[in-house]
């Protein structure tokens, strides 16, 4: 199983690292975390077993999400397999949204 992250502890880790969110296309129209690439898991899967992503093998980190937490484990397990460091954000899109909302509460009640 792959390392996890929430949400909150990669907004407080803003150093150098890649997010790929790997939801299908229709999924995206939910939102996405700003600066992600969209990159489904099956294609993914596939680029990285080419080699078609070795460009981004030289970053720190690379962390990876889905709706709920399971495709982006997937990814992130399939990534660590082909020797990048990659980690999955725990909850997926949805507990991020959740914790983004939750946020901006706090903000206005301020």
């Amino acid at each position: 199983m792959a390392e996890k992250i929430t949400p909150k502890e990669l907004q407080a880790s803003k150093d150098e690292y890649v997010i790929i969110d790997v939801r299908e296309a229709d999924e995206l129209k939910e939102g996405q975390i700003g600066g992600a690439i969209s990159l489904p898991l099956g294609r993914l899967i596939r680029e990285a077993r080419h080699g078609d992503l070795d460009e981004i093998k030289g970053k720190k980190k690379i962390y990876t999400y889905c709706s709920g937490g399971y495709r982006g484990n997937i990814a992130a397990d399939e990534l660590n397999k082909q020797g990048f460091n990659a980690i999955n954000i725990e909850g997926g899109y949805s507990t991020w949204k959740k914790q983004e909302k939750e946020k901006e509460n706090d903000e206005r009640s301020k």
